[in-house]
């Protein structure tokens, strides 16, 4: 199978004691115990009091966090115990992580520290969820959900939905689990990106690349083989992407409803691009804690890394260009055609014309620069759209010898998603 080489940094500080992680797992002892209760009565009350007292009142901080940041309740335990019993038996016996397993984690994260000196340490919990997370983070600590990452190739995927049968069928992290958690332990280091699509493969891809850098091992996420394979083809398709905030969970943690078919596809870009700007680096410690340390949330961070990665085929204010270019812009505003003094008071119907057809679906009214009391009423009756999408009325109630200001925003979009260019409406109606 092809596969994802890492480079391999030497590693010389090995030969000094690192921290060791502190590794949790009480919590998949306490959920046997509960499973057990649960799986002993049909009543589905005791069933709760069991799950509750044996393994919820029992949680660990870890589980505690791995509930709220997946919003795992009570039911979602319950319905996945009855539901998947074949599924169960199976996980049984690799739940836990084993002395080699153990072994293999603390030895990838003393190698992550070597490469990252800084590292801060950060506890790591395994805890049973309801399949949500193979691995996530929350206020410094790794959070292991084992029931997908403790499972192994004998796993029992019967009565399973379709998209956990095909993860369980391609993807075996507890393989590799010391790659999984030193990713996640990578993420406690990180200063968390925006919602936006390149600040979130950046962070996932610079996670996955310095953890494969660190371990000495390759990536074992099944999305890389294609993307390897259909490099310049991904690439391209992405850099048309950066800028449509609908088509973010076709890269990352969704299901791809565009013509490439592979999910995740955004960790192999931001993979590439940490990858290109490592080799390019005279400096190879000094990269490796710039891209750790960056800044995913500031923007102007972000794209400056991209830029200076060498990976993508233009710089970002290029791609932005041809972005912009392809934007629709309001023309025409009626009534306001002959000027914008001496509107008419009263219930007043504006007229908004389109340089594109837009997807008569989608529409943004909000305040302009001069705030909420300069914005008229703009009651829901009265809105509609024109046959062919390229214009929109809607009722505005004004009163006489005042100021109105108000902005058209960009969630107006055409069928494909461009967004429309914000317009700031601004007018004085007749004493």
């Amino acid at each position: 199978m092809f596969r994802i080489s890492c480079l391999i940094l030497p590693l010389t500080a090995l030969s000094v004691r690192a921290q060791q992680p502190v590794i949790v797992s009480t919590d998949v002892d306490h959920f046997w115990q509960a499973y057990d209760k649960i799986r002993s009565t049909p009543d589905t009350l005791l069933q709760q009091k069991y799950l509750q007292e044996l393994y919820l009142d029992k949680a660990s901080p870890g589980l505690k966090a791995l509930r709220q940041v997946r919003r795992y309740e009570a039911k979602d335990y319950l319905d996945a115990i009855r539901l998947y019993p074949a599924f169960w038996a199976s996980l049984r016996p690799t739940s836990k992580p084993t002395s080699a397993q153990i072994k293999q984690i603390k030895t990838a994260i003393g190698k992550l520290r070597a490469i990252y000196p800084a590292l801060s340490s950060s506890p790591v919990y395994f805890a049973v969820g309801a399949f949500r997370t193979n691995g996530t983070i929350s206020d410094g600590k790794v959070l292991i959900g084992v029931e997908m990452a403790l499972s192994g190739r004998s796993i029992d995927t019967t009565g399973l939905p379709d998209f956990l049968r095909t993860y369980y069928h391609s993807y075996h992290p507890a393989e590799t689990i010391g790659l999984l958690c030193t990713h996640e332990y990578v993420h406690t280091q990180q200063k968390l990106p925006y919602d936006d699509l390149l600040a979130n493969s950046l962070y996932e891809g610079v996670a996955e690349f310095i953890s494969c850098l660190a371990a000495g091992k390759s990536s074992t996420t099944p999305s890389f083989v294609f993307a390897a394979q259909n490099e310049q083809r991904v690439k391209q398709k992405f850099q048309e992407d950066i800028f449509y905030p609908d088509r973010m969970y076709n890269w990352i943690w969704g299901t791809n409803r565009n013509e490439l078919k592979e999910r995740d596809l955004g960790y192999y870009i931001g993979y590439r691009t940490a990858e290109t700007y490592y080799k390019n680096a005279a400096d190879k410690k000094r990269a490796i804690a710039e891209m750790i340390e960056m800044d995913y949330g500031n923007d102007s961070v972000v794209t400056s890394f991209m830029n200076r990665s060498g990976y993508f085929d233009k710089p970002y204010e290029a791609l932005l260009a041809v972005y912009e270019s392809r934007r629709p812009k309001i023309v025409e505003v009626w009534p306001l055609n002959n000027g914008t003094e001496n509107i008419p008071a009263g219930v007043q119907k504006f007229t908004l014309r389109f340089s594109k057809p837009l997807n008569k679906h989608n529409t943004g009214i909000d305040f302009g620069p001069l705030g909420e009391d300069y914005c008229p009423k703009i009651p829901a009756a009265g809105r509609a759209w024109s046959e062919d999408g390229q214009s929109w009325s809607f009722d505005a109630e004004l009163q006489p010898g005042r100021r109105y200001q108000f902005m058209i925003t960009a969630n107006f979009r055409m069928a494909d998603g461009t967004r429309l260019v914000p317009y700031v409406i601004d007018f004085t109606t007749a004493k």
